[in-house]
């Protein structure tokens, strides 16, 4: 050793060793009180409501209650209600440190409420951390989850994932403009078309909660329509939400919105803008900046304050039906919000959906329609071709065009675009009488009959074989399946037209609009552009695609697409056409014809009062492995007066094709199984299926959350409340 590192003692700098052992002695007593992030080991507690009540995101359904957390000092100014929060989950009560419940993994979370105590004995784990200090879960909009998640039997998590958008820091930023004064009431406009229509926009305007159905006339004048109604809205002070299938009608309303209030009044949310923007928009709403929403399916969820109005447009469309657990449909959050806000209520639509109907029927909604000149005066000239027009017309039934359709493209392309609906491929056939083509249905539940491949005929509800079947309608004893799909439409036409251009619309390029200059435009439904000043003519092919699709829902939706199309078609006093190629004496055919989707909606609902179908009855589709479905079904504490239907076997999905929400995994063989209840039941039968799921899911170590579970031997059973498609 050297003299000089003798002399300096091994200290820094020369400092004597007893000034080096004081440094580090004050250093380890400053460290000392200092809690550890996110265990916050050691430190205070809040002086007032030391305990945090919180959701954790975990969406499985023996998990779906709150847990309580103890408060650290340094996070009491911003653990409010509503923000998220991020805590350790899943410590035993082995792990306990200074009376700190500590270990687990980190989870993020909603910090429902601030207590002075909690009812749980047990130490509790600390807070984590508080993510954001921005409140994004209100108690109007937890009361609205929590309602939804017991409808459909989910987990409350599941619900907020759907309600509440992902948080982006940089929107969180960005202060929302200050919120404008209350619009000037705006007056009926094309609302005194409708008989009761400038009634109903004057309610809305003083403040009142009507709740209609609304039959829109045909035409582009719905959107304005729709403005009018929430301009009425915002000028009583409250707040509006709109709900439509797509972006391209979100764009229509938002246009004209604009127009009617001008710009700054209201938030447009569809998932085109992008998560940062959307999280943006959503802010605005949320902290009372905008008063007005109008988006797609996840807008049913917008925290607009003192909500006076929501509206739901063409609640009959697939995009309204949610995807994710617990697959809620827009149509039914609306509803509970209109009932738990206690507003008013806007369903609306060219066609009629059954549910409408039943609205209607049983008085909680008015209907909202127009005088039977009017709808004349607006709608075009609908003519109908039958089989046996094309059985006589030899030529065209090779081109699948009959003369008909012909000469009403010809004329059409005269005065300018033509539409051409074709169905979407992939329609499933089912079975019908040769003679009437009346459906093929069960003696014992009035479901769907299928052929198998042995030929045998079974139900498609409840499996029950059908070895003697008769038409009920004619008697005819004979069977055909239904046509499907279409054959090179658009090919087809560009060779009939070879001097008109051909465009397409469908699930690879889906058009906006359309010029007004003499076209074909060949479209699936759905997807059906909108032309300058309306198409001259319509050609709605291969109706029985349509029809002939296994599912309840059959003819009310082949109905909703043509009159879908043929309201972008002009009027009849402007020359305008459609041409349904279907069999002319189908009640959704003469409903088309006679331009009547209510009546046609109202019949459909008193023969489903009739079966005991949906909507009159509440339905659940319970689906899984057949040991697993039995299981299931053997535990589970159904109402008294529910009936199970079924099982029956699932198609089994193709490795690599295309997966259905809620369909098998790729090669496993499940069975599904079909629980109705009465009216009145509902709830019940969610109740008893959504504790037989998480009792199973507690039970075992499956995968699955929200509308599946798992048991000890990993086997899934999916549960879906009043499924859009039951065969």
């Amino acid at each position: 050793m050297s003299s000089e590192n003798g002399q300096g003692g091994g200290g820094a700098g020369g400092a004597p060793p007893e000034q080096l052992a004081l440094i580090r002695e004050s250093v380890r007593e400053a460290r000392a009180p200092r809690a550890k992030p996110r265990t916050w080991r050691g430190a205070a507690l809040a002086e007032r409501l030391p305990v945090a009540r919180v959701l954790v995101d975990k969406g499985v359904l023996h998990l779906d209650r709150y847990f309580d957390y103890a408060v650290p000092a340094e996070l009491d100014a911003e653990a409010q209600p509503g923000v998220r929060v991020r805590v350790r989950f899943g410590a035993g009560r082995h792990r306990v440190r200074d009376g700190r419940r500590e270990g687990g993994g980190l989870i993020d979370g909603f910090l429902v409420e601030r207590l002075a105590e909690s009812d749980y004995s047990g130490p509790l784990a600390a807070l984590a951390q508080v993510v954001s200090p921005e409140p994004v879960l209100s108690e109007e909009l937890l009361r609205l989850a929590r309602a939804v998640a017991d409808r459909y039997a989910g987990s409350l998590a599941d619900v907020l994932q759907l309600a509440v958008p992902p948080r982006s820091a940089r929107a969180e930023k960005r202060p929302s403009p200050e919120p404008l004064p209350p619009p000037p009431v705006p007056g009926a406009g094309s609302w005194s078309r409708y008989e009761h229509g400038a009634a109903f926009v004057e309610s809305l305007a003083s403040g009142g909660a009507p709740r209609a159905v609304w039959n829109a006339l045909p035409g582009p004048g719905w959107s304005e329509e729709i403005a009018r109604a929430v301009a009425a809205t915002l000028a009583s002070g409250r707040g509006a939400l709109v709900v439509v299938p797509d972006g391209r009608a979100a764009a229509r309303v938002d246009a004209a919105l604009t127009e009617v209030l001008g710009e700054g009044r209201h938030a447009l949310l569809t998932a085109d803008a992008g998560p940062e923007k959307r999280y943006g928009q959503w802010l605005a709403v949320s902290r009372g900046s905008v008063r007005a929403v109008v988006g797609t399916r996840a807008a049913m969820f917008a925290p607009v304050r003192d909500l006076g109005l929501v509206v739901i447009w063409d609640d009959g469309d697939d995009s309204h039906s949610e995807q994710h657990a617990p697959q809620p449909h827009a149509r039914d959050v609306l509803l509970l919000r209109a009932a738990l806000d206690k507003c008013a209520f806007l369903l609306g639509s060219w066609s009629c959906t059954v549910e409408a109907a039943q609205l209607v029927e049983n008085g909680w909604a008015r209907p909202l329609v127009a005088g039977r000149e009017q709808v004349r005066g607006a709608a075009p000239l609908v003519r109908t071709v039958g089989d046996g027009d094309l059985a006589r017309d030899e030529a065209a039934r090779a081109a699948r065009l009959p003369t008909l359709a012909w000469q009403a493209v010809r004329d059409g392309l005269r005065h300018g675009p033509v539409l051409v609906q074709v169905p979407r491929r992939g329609y499933v056939p089912r079975m019908a009488c040769a003679q009437c083509r009346a459906p093929a249905r069960c003696r014992h539940c009035a479901g769907p009959l299928e052929a198998r491949d042995a030929g045998a005929l079974e139900c498609g509800w409840c499996g029950r074989a059908e070895g003697d079947w008769h038409c009920p309608e004619c008697g005819g004893f004979r069977l055909r399946a239904q046509v499907v799909g279409a054959r090179r439409t658009a090919e087809e036409l560009g060779r009939a037209f070879p001097a008109v251009p051909v465009r397409t619309s469908g699930r690879e390029q889906v058009l906006d609009t359309v010029p007004g200059t003499p076209a074909l435009v060949v479209s699936t439904p759905g997807a059906e552009p909108v032309a300058e000043g309306g198409y001259a003519a319509a050609l709605l092919l291969d109706g029985w695609a349509m029809l002939g699709r296994p599912d309840l829902r059959a003819g009310e939706d082949a109905l909703r697409r043509w009159i879908a199309a043929g309201a972008l078609v002009r009027p009849q006093a402007d020359g305008g056409t459609v041409v349904v190629v279907a069999e002319p004496t189908l009640r959704p055919v003469q409903a088309l014809v006679r331009w009547d989707p209510v009546g046609h909606a109202v019949r459909e609902l008193a023969e489903r009062a009739e079966l005991g179908f949906p909507p009159v009855s509440r339905m659940a589709a319970v689906s899984g492995t057949a040991e697993a479905l039995a299981e299931f079904l053997g535990t589970a504490e159904l109402p008294s007066d529910a009936e199970v239907l079924g099982p029956v076997p699932v198609p089994v999905t193709r490795a690599g094709a295309p997966r259905r929400a809620g369909a098998p995994p790729p090669g496993e063989h499940w069975e599904r199984a079909l629980v109705r209840v009465p009216p009145g039941s509902g709830a019940a039968l969610a109740a008893a299926l959504k504790s037989a799921q998480a009792a199973r899911m507690a039970r075992g170590s499956g995968s699955g959350g929200g509308s599946g579970g798992g048991s000890g031997n990993g086997e899934a059973v999916r549960v879906r409340i009043d499924p859009p498609d039951i065969g």
